[in-house]
């Protein structure tokens, strides 16, 4: 089968890393790609993922057996509903499917309406209003919430009311994540480990991925801006067996139930993000695709035919499909940019790679880079994730370590304690 991967970034490269395993794939292509999956092999095309007239045209010409639509703009945009109309099979939600990522509106009422454990909140279009609701509030922190998508780092979270107040503003009246802070949510702010559940859906049946621990802040100890992602490990040891049940009874198959009974049933990756309280596990959010830097340590443990996979979501058949999770521990390690989440230099030389951008022994996941003349420079903020596996997490913590100390470039900046709370059992 000849494969269209559409997105750019770190979890694109490892979703065709894993697809590049299946022996129905002959030949991928990638639009717009980025310099590591240029080394793969892969045809890149300068279409953004956005883009959706431009990647309509792109398929047209290409005539791909099957399209990967893998970031959240293109889904919640309508990419795969465009595609298929014209008939191009693709793995992805529809449009409306997607707004449980694409609004947070949207996807609290559903929990609400359903039953979904998750924090108490309160929506606002109005910025005066929400500033009133927050001085009547006694207890912090709050959390604030962008309705709509804000490349992962819509959510503030307010230590005192002078901070929930100047949140209200960025978001509402400074407008820092444009229209899709117009709406915001308030919510109870929930205590307790994070943990990212990453499961298949055929729209019926649902089938989780091995579960993983984002780390979302810039800096150690969990402090500064948050991003994108700044490393994850797979399993997470906090998620036994035991919870994993409690989710698919309580959550995960209902959610994929509500979806069809409000006649959008979900296809593709539903990224689940849980938060393990006392009173049990709630929903932080949805994400209607794989999890970025999560499918760079979940892929790699995935024992089974990812395209095979995919093609069951889409035409049904999930719970027959073959699937299950390898042992051991998968750990990653992103090397970001100086100054990232904000300002941020590109165009530096990236030093500790072979030719192909790789590494021996090591999972080197491109993201925001490019190659120019055999060589690979920085392209964005987030540049690299260095993803080890090892009979242990430890095990593969050290190395994922130990490429971060020799694989390096001006400005680098990485955390220094990704899976710390894991190991400690916190």
């Amino acid at each position: 089968m000849e494969i269209l991967v559409v997105g750019s970034g770190g979890r694109e490269h490892a979703i065709i890393k894993k697809l590049k395993e299946s022996p129905l794939c002959a030949k991928i292509h990638c639009a717009p790609g980025n310099g590591g999956i240029a080394a793969e092999g892969v045809l890149c095309h300068p279409v953004q993922a956005s883009d959706l007239e431009g990647i309509l045209a792109l398929a047209k010409g290409l005539e791909p057996d099957f399209t990967v639509v893998a970031p959240d703009d293109p889904l919640v945009l309508g990419l795969v509903d465009l595609l298929e109309k014209n008939g191009f099979a693709c793995f992805g939600p529809t449009k409306a499917a997607a707004r449980l990522e694409g609004s947070k509106v949207f996807s609290k009422g559903l929990m609400k309406k359903y039953g979904i454990p998750t924090a108490r909140y309160e929506v606002f279009d109005d910025a005066g209003a929400a500033s009133e609701y927050i001085r009547a509030q006694k207890g912090y922190p709050l959390v604030l919430k962008a309705d709509g998508l804000a490349l992962g780092k819509g959510v503030l979270i307010a230590e005192s009311q002078s901070e929930a107040l100047l949140a209200v503003r960025s978001l509402m009246e400074e407008k820092k994540f444009g229209e899709s802070g117009a709406q915001i949510v308030i919510e109870e702010f929930l205590r307790g480990p994070e943990v990212t559940a990453l499961c298949l859906s055929d729209g019926e049946t649902i089938r989780p991925l091995a579960s993983s621990m984002d780390h979302k802040r810039a800096l150690d100890g969990d402090l500064g801006l948050n991003t994108g992602g700044m490393g994850t490990i797979a399993p997470s040891p906090l998620f036994t067996k035991e919870l994993e049940a409690l989710c698919m009874e309580r959550i995960f198959q209902p959610t994929v139930d509500f979806m069809r009974a409000e006649g959008q049933p979900f296809k593709g990756c539903l990224y689940v993000g849980l938060m393990l309280t006392e009173s049990g596990p709630y929903v932080v959010e949805y994400n209607c695709r794989f999890g970025d830097p999560e499918a760079q340590v979940v892929l790699p443990l995935l024992e089974g035919d990812l395209l095979k996979l995919m093609l069951a979501c889409r035409n049904g058949g999930l719970k027959e499909a073959e699937m299950a999770q390898k042992p051991g521990a998968a750990a990653c390690v992103v090397l970001a940019s100086g100054g990232y989440p904000e300002g941020y230099k590109t165009g530096c030389p990236i030093r500790g790679l072979d030719e192909r951008g790789g590494r021996a022994g090591l999972e080197v996941i491109h993201a925001g880079t490019k190659l120019e003349d055999g060589r690979f420079f920085t392209a964005g903020g987030r540049v690299l994730g260095l993803t080890a596996r090892g009979d242990s997490l430890q095990g593969a913590l050290r190395a994922a370590y130990k490429a971060a100390e020799e694989i390096g470039f001006e400005g680098c900046h990485f955390r220094r304690d990704i899976g710390r709370r894991a190991v400690e059992g916190r």
